[in-house]
């Protein structure tokens, strides 16, 4: 279940540690997209923006983007239910704005990686718990298979047992699995993985993070994949993840 923006913002303000929260604005669930990047910038992005403001159009939720580390404080995360981070890359947050983000989504924000959000932060313990992998390595761009795990949740339940297509498949420095529920894993049969192979693969996955809700998912380097419907409706079912309006 959601929870709501003023019930965190009450939950917040009963912390002793931790300053009141504004109450987020009312009527439509609210995303912020945060697309910073202190590395390697993806081309994508743009594209990426621009698919989830139509997506908030189409089903219900208010969207923002922002390269603004600075909006990172509490009063402003308390207006968002969840925040996407997409394609962010390098240490794009100072120390008081990563414990801004540490309280919003333990006392119930939703967070949302995509792609290079594993390429982020590698030095802050939380982020790490919360995006489950970190980046390591990637071949080529190329065609794979994807092997969905959960042919229930809300970002796989319209995609095929086995989903074919083209990306830049990140391996990661370590497998997310013991610590998050797998949504879906790339078949390293059908591609090359290059030196970074991992044997077992996941790709997309969520979790829970105390009161807060994670959501993962390494695909979306190309700007073709902001045009596709299939990842498209994964993408929706991500930030619904987030917003807390489907299970992990």
């Amino acid at each position: 279940m959601r929870t709501a923006p003023l019930a965190l913002a009450a939950l917040l303000a009963s912390a002793a540690a931790a300053p009141a929260w504004a109450a987020a604005e009312p009527g439509e669930p609210a995303v912020l997209v945060f697309s910073e990047t202190a590395g390697f910038r993806h081309e994508s992005i743009e594209d990426g923006i621009a698919a989830i403001e139509e997506l908030g159009e189409e089903h219900d939720f208010r969207v923002e983007a922002t390269e603004d580390s600075s909006r990172f404080d509490d009063a402003e995360l308390a207006r968002f239910d969840a925040v996407v981070w997409l394609s962010t890359t390098g240490d794009v947050l100072d120390a008081g704005q990563e414990a801004a983000f540490e309280r919003y989504v333990r006392a119930g924000g939703g967070y949302v990686g995509v792609h290079a959000a594993a390429d982020t932060e590698y030095d802050w313990p939380f982020y790490g718990e919360l995006v489950g992998a970190h980046f390591d390595s990637h071949p080529r761009i190329q065609p794979a298979e994807i092997r969905v795990e959960d042919r229930h949740h809300d970002s796989t339940a319209h995609l095929p047992p086995r989903w074919e297509r083209t990306d830049e498949w990140y391996n990661y420095r370590t497998s997310p699995r013991p610590d998050v529920h797998v949504l879906a894993a790339l078949d390293e049969h059908t591609y090359d993985p290059g030196d970074g192979a991992m044997g077992d693969h996941p790709i997309a996955w969520c979790h829970a993070v105390d009161a807060g809700r994670a959501f993962y998912t390494g695909g979306g380097h190309t700007a073709e994949s902001f045009t596709d419907p299939d990842f498209l409706r994964h993408l929706l079912g991500g930030i619904r993840t987030g917003l807390g309006h489907a299970r992990c």
